[in-house]
């Protein structure tokens, strides 16, 4: 085991009892084909973290969230398994430094490309699985998705915002939001859009975007954080 493959360990909180299984996890396909001896690649490992990062999270939620519905569940464990935030947890362990890659991919900014991390990353969890069971994988997972938990509420909004908006005010006032076009401006190929959204008839937020769905999502955005904030003043706090 390398130097950088050691400190993937460190950062990992797992000493590997099969090192084996952690080179394969950080080995990428670009590098196997160019050696005359091809070792595995992860391709197979992150086919299985896959499946592991959906149970140990589905587990997770499942347990934190005893309130949530299936539809909440199933709607946080995609926000926390998407591959933009898969990538992020690679790079907070460094996978990216200790990846086996190809000469092209490696000229081609590989190291830093999101779908080589992602697939690092899940790699790496199936690697932990096999090596020492679900208990390892827990711990991971629990550290990296506890700040992702904090504030189920935001998590979804930042992810839905207009699906967060909406169920905020059917909850609060039994009314769904309505988005209004205000006008486009710009040439065909990059316009600009702009939206407002209503509640009842009153406005409560306006937004722009390069496209009506995204003016609508930047504007759905907006009204929640009114929304919040004049909640918040109501209480007091």
């Amino acid at each position: 085991m390398d130097s950088k493959q050691k400190q993937i360990e460190d950062r990992i909180g797992h000493v590997f009892a099969h090192p084996a299984l952690l080179e394969e996890a950080l080995t990428h396909p670009s590098y196997a084909i160019e050696r005359r001896h091809p070792p595995p690649d992860n391709q197979r490992l992150e086919f299985l973290g896959d499946a592991v990062l959906q149970l140990v999270v589905s587990e997770m939620l499942f347990s934190r969230l005893p309130e949530g519905d299936e539809g909440i569940l199933t709607r946080v464990r995609s926000a926390v398994a998407k591959e933009e935030t898969l990538v992020g947890f690679a790079r907070e362990l460094a996978l990216g430094e200790a990846l086996l890659l190809g000469n092209g991919e490696i000229r081609t900014g590989g190291v830093e490309r999101a779908s080589n991390l992602g697939d690092a990353f899940e790699a790496v969890l199936a690697a932990l699985y096999l090596d020492g069971g679900l208990p390892p994988v827990r711990a991971l997972c629990e550290r990296l998705l506890a700040p992702f938990l904090k504030d189920v509420e935001s998590l979804l909004a930042e992810e839905n915002p207009k699906g967060a908006l909406q169920e905020l005010t059917q909850r609060k006032r039994h009314l769904a939001p309505t988005y209004e076009v205000m006008g486009m401006e710009g040439p065909v190929h990059d316009p600009c859009f702009t939206v407002r959204v209503l509640l009842d008839g009153t406005p409560l937020a306006t937004a722009t975007g390069n496209s009506r769905r995204t003016a609508e999502r930047n504007a759905a955005t907006l009204a929640l954080e009114k929304l919040r904030a004049d909640e918040e003043e109501q209480n007091g706090e």
